[in-house]
């Protein structure tokens, strides 16, 4: 994992990236569940939306320290 990602001159850390990459993802996966109606059958909506994201922040997470390993740069 590397320190801070360089944005037009702006030093941000990773995870707040990531975060950002998450959400983009969520919103599309939620958009996606809503129009095909599986949002019948959860219990508490805001709660599952919660940990959908949580779960999409850590598989971006991962994929991106197991990318940096395949290009061999150092964590």
């Amino acid at each position: 994992m590397i320190g801070e990602i360089d944005i037009a001159g702006v030093f941000v850390q990773p995870l707040v990236v990531w975060a950002v990459i998450a959400l983009f993802l969520h919103l599309a996966l939620r958009r996606g569940l809503t129009w095909i109606g599986a949002y019948r059958i959860v219990w508490r909506r805001p709660l599952f939306d919660l940990a959908l994201f949580v779960m999409l922040w850590a598989g971006v997470a991962a994929l991106s320290s197991r990318l940096s390993l395949l290009a061999g740069s150092p964590r």
